[in-house]
């Protein structure tokens, strides 16, 4: 059976096929535990980012923290709705984009997890959110941004794909995803990955979709330039242990504050 291979805007990428396979395929989930330093020296109430099917936002909740989530997909929000509420859980939930946000109230703390912020399309659409995200900060309130961003090498590169990650459950139900091919484009500080994605039932023909999945990266110094035009103080790059992050790290945090 033919692939079908469907391009979309990257807020609405997790539709469909996708989301139901994100949970049980996600290669490195987050964990609650990384957050709990946030948002105690942050406060609540708090501001989940592209929540997705609530991890590790749920759990969180199951702890007392008081948090609220928003995302793009539709159908990510209904998957975390469920869990909500097989867990006995209550939860405020939001369908809009990131740079389009337009929430009824204030939070002390608003955080992703992961980096799903480097899904925004553009420079523009960068600055856009970060200014949605200061405006929806108490004042003294924090921001927490996981980045990454790519090693140097040439201004173009392919790459082959990547292994499938796949999961078989007890109804003999396959499930798994395949990265086909990565296309590098250090001008435009993009990363573009071919996806497959499969769920295959014994005795019936497998669903198949491919999609475009599309990164963007900023170097620190261009980070911490967005975040001070949006109005941010207390800028700080951690690493993914903890402490300042190191100039040339692939993977960072940025913590800033509203101070005013």
């Amino acid at each position: 059976m033919p692939a079908n291979r469907i391009h979309v805007e990257p807020a609405h990428f997790y539709t469909g096929l996708v989301a139901d396979l994100y949970e049980p395929l996600v290669g490195d989930p987050s964990r609650p535990d990384d957050y709990v330093p946030f948002l105690d020296a942050a406060g609540s109430p708090a501001l989940e980012l592209a929540c997705g099917a609530g991890t590790p936002m749920l759990e969180l909740i199951q702890r007392g923290y008081e948090i609220e989530g928003v995302d793009s997909s539709p159908d990510m929000l209904d998957h975390c709705r469920r869990r909500a509420s097989d867990l006995g859980l209550e939860v405020v939930l939001y369908e809009q984009e990131m740079q389009r946000l337009a929430l009824p109230r204030r939070y002390r703390a608003i955080f992703l997890a992961g980096a799903s912020f480097t899904l925004l399309p553009s420079d523009a659409a960068a600055r856009e959110t970060l200014r949605r995200m200061h405006e929806h900060l108490m004042p003294g309130g924090s921001v927490l941004i996981p980045l990454s961003q790519i090693a140097p090498g040439p201004d173009r590169q392919s790459l082959p794909g990547t292994p499938a990650r796949e999961v078989t459950g007890a109804d003999g139900v396959r499930l798994s995803v395949e990265g086909r091919s990565v296309e590098i484009d250090r001008p435009a500080r993009t990363v573009s990955v071919r996806l497959r994605y499969e769920r295959s039932a014994p005795g019936s023909e497998p669903e198949i979709v491919e999609r475009d999945w599309r990164t963007r990266w900023w170097t620190q110094p261009h980070f911490r330039a967005l975040l001070e035009e949006a109005g941010f103080e207390r800028i700080t790059a951690v690493g993914p242990t903890g402490g300042r992050a190191t100039e040339d790290a692939l993977v960072f945090a940025f913590l800033a504050q509203r101070t005013s």
